[in-house]
């Protein structure tokens, strides 16, 4: 039986090491980030996988980040989100936006010092140019039982192979521990 994800991702040689290869990571030095970037994406995949370990720089209240590929700002996205705290949900709908949303939550700087959210983004088919391009996205954190999750997904209304990918943090920085990893997966 294959090993899939992170361990899998660090093996060499000869043992199958599964359907998960790594393509780069970034790990957030002091001062933080506004912007994680993934650039020269290979073609050579079925699908991406984003993960991530972040926290926000926000005084307050719990941030969130957008997505874009290629570098297209332009109303070229739709997306949707479900989400809750333990108290209440939400649901939304976007269309024609400037951005893939793949969910807001990032514990704020007031949250307990060791809390991170984490993300796992899914970017199915990246490499078709004969379709457009979709997105689903699951992202969490909870601190001492409240927290927050969310389920998104989104298209991108384009054909091109997706070779640049950029989670942009458009309120605050993700602040120094943060970790971002981008994989590769053939099916």
């Amino acid at each position: 039986m294959p090993i899939l994800g992170i361990i899998a991702s660090s093996i060499s040689g000869n043992l199958d090491a599964g359907d998960f290869e790594s393509i780069a990571t970034v790990s957030v030095g002091s001062g933080g980030s506004s912007t994680i970037t993934f650039s020269s994406i290979p073609a050579t995949f079925t699908h991406l996988q984003v993960r991530g370990i972040v926290r926000s720089s926000l005084a307050s209240t719990a941030a969130g980040f957008i997505m874009r590929v290629n570098s297209d700002s332009g109303s070229n996205y739709s997306a949707h989100n479900l989400g809750g705290d333990g108290s209440s949900t939400q649901a939304n709908a976007y269309v024609s936006n400037t951005y893939m949303y793949p969910g807001p939550a990032m514990p704020a700087a007031s949250t307990t010092a060791s809390i991170f959210g984490t993300m796992v983004i899914d970017l199915l088919d990246y490499a078709n140019t004969n379709k457009y391009k979709t997105m689903r996205a699951l992202s969490g954190y909870d601190s001492n039982g409240s927290g927050q999750i969310y389920f998104n997904s989104a298209s991108w209304r384009n054909t091109n192979a997706i070779t640049n990918l950029s989670l942009l943090f458009t309120s605050s920085d993700c602040v120094q521990y943060s970790q971002f990893a981008l994989y590769g997966i053939r099916t």
